[in-house]
């Protein structure tokens, strides 16, 4: 999950529903290698986030006894503080109760295709000296038969760099940028060479692997990212062909920056883009009223729709306030009641009592934006390949956890259905009182 955003909403909240391109882009599906076909068929999935790599704002009490102050605010920090031992006791603990199989046949009865499972390049290729534990991969083959089961396609997700790609702590740790610095490239790359091993067998079932996670552009050479993506590329399919390769934008602009990027060149084929969509990373965004949210999300539609690769939104929330406890970092508060340090201005609402613990206690009015929020960003992101969306479940932050949501009957079942439709087609705000 990621604190920035690549096209701003208000250029967004600017840009006028017209024709997309047409089908001309060059989405190479080889279909009797690929087990999923991406050019015919819409990604629905959601996250498996706060399993594999910590995220305090998912799991918040692991990270409890740190809640005033300690210097503990990611998973780095919190093996080093706890040690090993105990690192690996606890965690092995969390890996077999935070997603079970159970999860993965709930996941399959709401019409959901795909499971994205994100984890560090510590479970893969440890570096000497970290405090990380291993243990994860015993977990992720049993994933991997679950979804088998299940019939669920899964991506697999570099989510942490050594080094840390992009400063935040759902990179595994918060700081300085120096993923490009000394071996960690090499390392990052021999990490997804035994990720692609490790499930060549499983085909059938990883049908994509994602090279890395949120690589920051303001904190890397984009030059090196570009060649990392190649030489990733080539890992992978040195180890199978029968796996599409994931390339994250970088927060840049998907069309005008990336279109033409490994597409087709060489030989070079089966490569999604992915692509964040957030709407509470900024003040302007916080600011934004419910009909503002949807329109920012329908606007999204025709960007999407005009990339020459398989496209997909593999990130997004029905959030539409930061609230949600530690979602800006351990101890830091949020810009929509004005407790974020490093928010410039601003008071949009109190955020006391009103996005935690579930769905049943959220306000009528913050259910009905929220449903029709949602239904809004699912017309958007099915204009191209389809949607991931982060995360399937978390402790305290109800407008993020899926299975809660759906449970409770804010996102729509079948996922096709519409209770309010046609909101990307009209310029008439629907929500009642709005």
């Amino acid at each position: 999950m990621v604190c920035i955003k690549a096209l701003s909403v208000a250029a967004l909240l600017g840009l006028v529903e017209g024709t997309p391109l047409a089908n001309t882009q060059t989405r190479s599906l080889k279909r009797d290698t690929l087990a999923f076909d991406y050019n015919s068929n819409k990604v629905r999935g959601v996250n498996l986030g706060g399993w594999f790599v910590l995220e305090p704002w998912i799991t918040p009490s692991i990270f409890e006894p740190w809640a005033n102050g300690g210097g503990v605010v990611d998973e780095y920090t919190f093996t080093a503080a706890v040690g090993k031992s105990a690192a690996e006791s606890q965690l092995s603990q969390h890996w077999g109760s935070w997603i079970t199989e159970a999860d993965f046949q709930e996941i399959a009865s709401f019409g959901l295709n795909h499971v994205r499972i994100p984890i560090g390049y510590w479970a893969l290729a440890p570096v000497d000296g970290d405090p990380y534990v291993q243990g994860q991969l015993p977990y992720l083959d049993n994933a991997i038969k679950w979804a088998r089961s299940a019939g669920l396609k899964v991506m697999l997700d570099l989510h942490g760099a050594p080094g840390s790609q992009n400063g935040f702590d759902n990179s595994g740790r918060y700081g300085n940028i120096q993923w490009q610095s000394g071996n960690n490239v090499a390392n990052t790359l021999a990490a997804i060479t035994n990720l692609a091993t490790r499930y060549q067998g499983d085909t059938d079932v990883v049908t994509a692997i994602e090279l890395i996670n949120e690589p920051a552009n303001w904190g890397n050479d984009m030059g090196l990212v570009k060649k990392f993506y190649y030489d990733g590329w080539g890992n992978v399919r040195n180890t199978n062909g029968q796996t599409a390769v994931v390339i994250h934008d970088a927060f840049l602009d998907i069309d005008s920056y990336w279109n033409g990027f490994m597409n087709g060149q060489s030989g070079v084929n089966n490569v999604i883009l992915d692509t964040h969509i957030y709407q509470i990373f900024s003040q302007d965004e916080v600011a934004l009223k419910p009909c503002d949210h949807v329109q920012a999300a329908c606007a999204y539609g025709p960007k999407v729709s005009t990339t020459d690769k398989w496209l997909i939104v593999g990130e997004w929330t029905a959030a539409q306030t930061d609230c949600a406890r530690w979602l800006n970092g351990l101890g830091k508060g949020a810009r929509y009641d004005g407790t974020l340090p490093s928010a410039s201005s601003g008071y949009y609402g109190s955020c006391d009592n009103k996005f935690t613990g579930t769905v049943d206690g959220m306000q009528d009015v913050d259910k009905t934006n929220l449903a029709y929020y949602v239904e809004a960003q699912l017309d958007a992101y099915e204009q191209h390949t389809g949607w991931i969306f982060w995360a399937w479940k978390t402790e305290t932050a109800p407008e993020w956890h899926f299975q809660n949501l759906t449970r409770a009957g804010l996102i729509p079942q079948p996922l096709t259905s519409r209770k309010h439709p046609g909101q990307c087609s009209t310029s008439t705000c629907m929500i009642p009182g709005n």
